[in-house]
Order: structure tokens, then sequence, then C-alpha cells
């Protein structure tokens, strides 16, 4: 029976390989907006899910540049 490859796009997260480089910690206002998101699902802490969307989703606030795959017109 041969090995089929997996898609990385359909395993969750904290499967996934890390991109190559150097992370950035959140801003403040990315882990407020992190926290809010916890408190509205339920959840007393902000999980790697929530962290990701406010990473990607949420102006840092500091005057740097958004990330380059952000879609703004």
């Amino acid at each position: 029976m041969p090995h089929e490859p997996i898609d990385p796009s359909r395993l969750p997260p904290w499967k996934r390989k890390r991109k190559r480089g150097k992370s950035r910690p959140l801003s403040a206002l990315q882990i407020e907006a992190a926290r809010t998101r916890a408190a509205q699902a339920g959840r007393r802490y902000p999980n790697l899910v929530d962290n990701m969307w406010a990473a990607r989703n949420v102006p840092r606030g500091d005057g740097s540049p958004p990330p380059e795959d952000s879609e703004q017109e």
C-alpha cells in the first residue's frame, strides 16, 4: 500500500511546520483582540487559533506595516 503525502493546508495549525524566519510577538492591541475573541467564545485565555487570527487580522498599531499576505486595498 503506497503512502500518500499529506497536504499541509489540511493539517491543524499545531501539526504544521513553522514558517522560516524570525517570529514577532503580538502587539498589545493584538493581545487584547485575542483575549476578547477568547472571552466571546467562552474561554478564559486565548488559544493558538485566537493568536493566529489576531496576528493576521488586527493591525499592530505600532506604525509597522501589515503582513505581506494580507489583502488590503
